[in-house]
């Protein structure tokens, strides 16, 4: 049983740390009763309370966010079987990732469980958690048990909770998959389709950049919003793509092929041919493009700012949201565009936003204000995402190239950023 564990866990501790144990039994009195599971006494105390038990006190020692995404995603996959109901797969599966976010779930101030809300004619309306910043919601979570079917059929109470709170994100989960929505349709109303998935058993670097932006220390309500759009459907078109290259539905294939087939009737034969030219041709376009990352991730880069002017991300730019490459060999990537994002969020507290503009080129991605390649603002040199670096610039305009462990440490700089800026003001 899940107490026994405790018990053991308490004991082997001490009998002094009172607020650790406390900490350990608050947690346990909301679990169901489970099958003993066998773990090391130190990750089941980490796993419970953040911290090492047996002193009170925060490990001085943390583990970066992704290791413990990891950890969590691995004692998720061993215990997934014994966890068989909705305040089990709460106890066990999410109230961990809210801790990993970095908000105490064991303070109502921050966490609370089972916020009620009378909703038009229903009364007691409830949602699972709700994470509050200076006592309001900022995040909603709805819960289904682990491995539940999460059609939008399944987030009611999240559609009316989120209609009548100051909340701009709700997130429904079994657990293992969280689907993050807000309400870019329409002001207020939860869109019926979520702009970020997360899932805790298979998930990317890329993914866990995007959900970071939701930990406590990251929270920021207009950074989210402004990538939150754009990567709801830079997403869509991905699958939609990725399905096509598997795949090729004839539609696509004529559409492709419209101009070589000319005034020949679209015939079966025909149909059969180019789908298999379609197909063959996006493996070797994926090819060529990894080819030239691995060549330009090799290549030695000049640091100088007098590098030939790289090609103007649009011919001509009415926005600074615009980034499609003119040439061919340029592919301006979702995480050079959640990049820029990141830096005209950090420079809109001294200039307006429709002020920077992105210039993407081969080896690096250049921010620029107002479009002017004599005023850049930093370079983001992410060819080799393995190895990412932040391009920054001095009073003599020199380049100084930083290693970054996640896009989103891009804000660690942020007043190095905001210093070029200001250089370049009157």
């Amino acid at each position: 049983m899940l107490k026994d564990r405790a018990n053991q866990v308490i004991e082997s501790s001490g009998s002094s740390n009172g607020g650790a144990n406390h900490e350990i039994w608050a947690f346990v009195n909301r679990a169901d009763p489970q099958p003993q599971i066998k773990s090391n006494d130190q990750q089941f105390k980490s796993a419970l309370c953040g911290k090492n038990c047996s002193t009170g006190q925060r490990s001085k020692k943390t583990m970066d966010f992704i290791d413990q995404l990891r950890v969590l995603a691995t004692r998720i996959s061993t215990t997934r079987a014994l966890i068989q109901t909705e305040e089990a797969t709460k106890n066990a599966m999410v109230m961990p990732l809210i801790q990993i976010l970095g908000y105490n779930v064991f303070d109502p101030l921050e966490v609370t469980p089972e916020i009620v809300a009378d909703v038009g004619t229903k009364k007691g309306e409830k949602v699972d958690y709700a994470i509050l910043r200076d006592g309001k919601p900022i995040i909603l979570f709805e819960c289904k048990k682990a491995g539940a079917e999460l059609g939008i059929n399944h987030a009611g109470q999240l559609f009316r909770y989120f209609h009548v709170t100051a909340a701009r994100f709700g997130v429904l989960t079994n657990g293992l998959v969280y689907r993050f929505f807000t309400d870019l349709e329409q002001p207020n109303k939860m869109d019926e389709k979520p702009f970020f998935e997360f899932n805790v058993l298979d998930f990317k670097e890329r993914d866990v950049d995007e959900l970071k932006k939701f930990a406590k220390s990251a929270f920021d309500l207009d950074t989210i919003l402004t990538t939150a759009n754009e990567l709801k459907y830079t997403r869509a078109i991905q699958t939609r793509l990725a399905e096509w290259m598997h795949q090729p539905t004839e539609d696509f294939v004529k559409l492709v092929s419209a101009d070589l087939v000319g005034n020949r009737r679209f015939t079966p034969a025909i149909r059969d041919q180019f789908t298999s030219i379609t197909r063959r041709a996006f493996d070797q376009l994926i090819s060529e493009r990894i080819n030239e990352r691995l060549k330009g991730a090799m290549a030695p880069e000049a640091i100088s700012i007098n590098d030939p002017a790289p090609v103007v991300v649009a011919d001509t730019p009415t926005s600074a949201t615009a980034p499609l490459a003119v040439d061919p060999l340029i592919v301006t990537t979702p995480e050079e565009i959640e990049g820029f994002h990141i830096v005209r969020a950090i420079v809109r507290e001294i200039i307006p936003g429709r002020r920077v503009f992105m210039r993407d080129a081969q080896s690096y991605c250049a921010v620029l204000l107002d479009d002017n390649n004599r005023k850049p603002i930093c370079r983001l040199r992410f060819n080799n995402l393995q190895k990412l670096r932040l391009g920054i610039f001095n009073q003599d305009k020199e380049e100084e190239q930083l290693n970054l462990s996640s896009i989103d440490e891009i804000y660690s700089f942020a007043d190095r950023i905001k210093a070029t800026v200001a250089s370049y003001l009157p």
